[in-house]
């Protein structure tokens, strides 16, 4: 059944209204819906606000390194280390090392620029972070729905956005309401904020319908992977940073990694693979696991005497990271975008936390005035121009290139991007341009050489279904496939016959697979139930015939302290 023969049968659905609502319960929702409240709480104004959150919790679907610069959440909550707020382990020391595959050489620390330095940032785990500010939310009366996941943009008559409905529970994988079946909810606003992170899948859908991307250059995106790891305490350096480049990626091929040094001996290792990569036959997940042997990293890993190294939770999740030049439109009749959803980290510093949480803030001021001004479902035209007078605008803009020179490959990007960053200090005089999106990049398996990667030890590097394992995914089993094709025929007629199938190694959780009917023919098979919602596929299938739809709420990962 369709959603539209659902609701002619079950409907309608119960409609509940508020001035804001705000899609997405991670830093820079939550900053939006905070910042909302303490100005109705400045000004004596009530002020209705509700956030919905697609994970069991909040923070159960928030994936970062992270080191946080406390910038805007100083500016968000001044005495947040009176608060409570989980920034306990302080940067005390950092290193960017460019790796052959026996070596590694260090950036000598006087040539670092200002964007890759870390001094007064803090190693945390974002979900630690998420749901304090969830509990903070809740205390100055935002309402937080976890468990719900926004399937569909509603509209006015006049094409404005009115709100978002909540998608139906209990459907059966043949699309048929089972016994337990509840219709979803519509949440209707004033205004509505989209804060679904990177890769929204109603984002997305509001940017095509504006066309608030027209103008600017094609996003482009990173999939980060990361583990998090319990390490013997004689190779523990609380607060220790280690950036790498080179390999085992070759020259072409944008990407890096991080090793974090947290508290209670547990270290973040993690790695970025830039989703504008060429070869069909490189596999991020497997470019993960092939660095952990670097003898930089499995140094702090294993060793004689040493007691062994746990890995205690794996996780992945899909980076914007066009910058300035990508950024769209941010503003559309009913509501705006902000976070990832829009594309405003900052890929030089590796950093998207502070600036989502700050578009977050500028976004609820403009909302607070309109609504408070008699307004409802117009542009907040207000926040766009916040943005331009503020210091993450100055910031986004000094690193509007990073990314891009790295098209040239890495030895000329990390040169120019020194000469930009460390002698002109962000401040080149022309831009660098990108022309088209990341999936258009792969060529054809024939013009490639196949990677052949090494078999997994369990010890130091791992499959893909014990990582999946102990990221905590679950989805309901007989709900219908959220990873959907446009068209059943291409992934064997184009995908597997021209691109060797690629879907098979950019997804980090086997969710693809090309299997072998009774007749000897290819079939892709969608294991769903893996998906850890990092929506590579959604960004890299060659064809754009993948299509990420939300799944029921509640579903997916639970990164815990990820």
């Amino acid at each position: 059944m369709t959603n539209q023969e659902i609701l002619a049968q079950f409907g309608p659905r119960e409609a509940m209204e508020y001035d804001v609502v705000v899609v997405g319960g991670g830093p820079a929702g939550l900053a939006t819906a905070i910042r909302l409240k303490q100005l109705a709480t400045e000004k004596g104004k009530d002020l209705s606000v509700v956030v919905l959150e697609k994970g069991s919790e909040p923070g159960a679907h928030i994936l970062s390194g992270a080191i946080l610069d406390p910038i805007s959440l100083t500016e968000l909550f001044p005495n947040w280390k009176a608060m409570g707020a989980p920034l306990n382990q302080p940067v005390t020391s950092e290193v960017m090392n460019f790796l052959s595959e026996t070596s590694a050489y260090p950036t000598p620390g006087f040539f670092l620029p200002a964007c890759s330095q870390n001094h007064g940032n803090y190693i945390i785990s974002l979900g630690a972070l998420t749901r304090w500010m969830a509990q903070q939310a809740e205390t100055i009366g935002v309402e937080i729905f976890p468990g719900f996941a926004a399937a569909e943009v509603l509209y006015n008559d006049n094409g404005s956005v009115k709100g978002v409905a909540t998608g139906n529970l209990g459907v059966g994988k043949d699309g048929k309401p089972g016994e337990n079946f509840q219709i979803g909810m519509e949440l209707l606003a004033k205004y509505t904020i989209f804060a679904e992170g990177s890769r929204g899948h109603l984002g997305k859908q509001v940017i095509e319908k504006y066309k608030l991307d027209e103008g600017c250059d094609p996003q482009t995106y990173g999939l980060g992977i990361k583990e998090l790891w319990e390490i013997d305490p004689a190779r523990h350096q609380p607060g220790f940073v280690m950036h790498t480049a080179g390999w085992p990626m070759d020259n072409s091929t944008y990407g890096g990694s991080f090793m974090y040094h947290m508290e209670d001996n547990k270290v973040a290792l993690g790695f970025i693979t830039g989703l504008n990569y060429s070869n069909p036959y490189l596999s991020p997940f497997e470019e993960f696991q092939r660095w952990k042997t670097h003898p930089n990293v499995r140094y702090y890993l294993e060793g004689e005497g040493l007691k062994p190294a746990k890995r205690l939770a794996y996780g992945a999740r899909a980076i914007t990271a066009g910058g300035l030049m990508s950024l769209p439109k941010t503003v559309f009749p009913g509501g705006a975008l902000v976070g990832c959803d829009a594309g405003f980290l900052n890929v030089s510093r590796i950093k998207g936390s502070h600036t989502a949480i700050k578009s977050g803030m500028l976004a609820a001021e403009a909302a607070f005035e309109a609504v408070t001004g008699g307004r409802q479902h117009d542009e907040l035209s207000a926040y766009p121009e916040a943005f331009s007078n503020s210091w993450l605008y100055t910031e986004l803009n000094k690193s509007r290139n990073f990314k891009t020179w790295f098209k040239y490959g890495l030895t000329v990007g990390t040169l120019m991007n020194g000469l930009e960053q460390f002698a002109l200090k962000g401040n080149m005089p022309w831009t660098v341009r990108r022309d088209k999106p990341d999936y258009a990049y792969l060529k054809p398996a024939a013009q490639c050489q196949p990677i052949v990667y090494p078999k997994p030890d369990g010890k130091l590097t791992f499959d893909r279904l014990s990582s999946v394992f102990i990221s905590s995914t679950n989805h309901e089993e007989q709900q219908p496939a959220h990873l959907t094709l446009k068209d059943a025929s291409v992934p064997v007629a184009i995908n597997l016959a021209k691109f060797a199938g690629p879907e098979a190694r950019y997804c980090p959780a086997g969710v693809y697979e090309f299997v072998k009917d009774e007749d000897n023919t290819d079939r892709l098979q969608i294991n769903a139930q893996n998906c850890v919602h990092c929506k590579t596929c959604d960004i890299k299938d060659p064809t754009q015939n993948i299509v990420w739809v939300t799944p029921e709420g509640g579903g997916g990962p639970n990164y815990g302290d990820m």
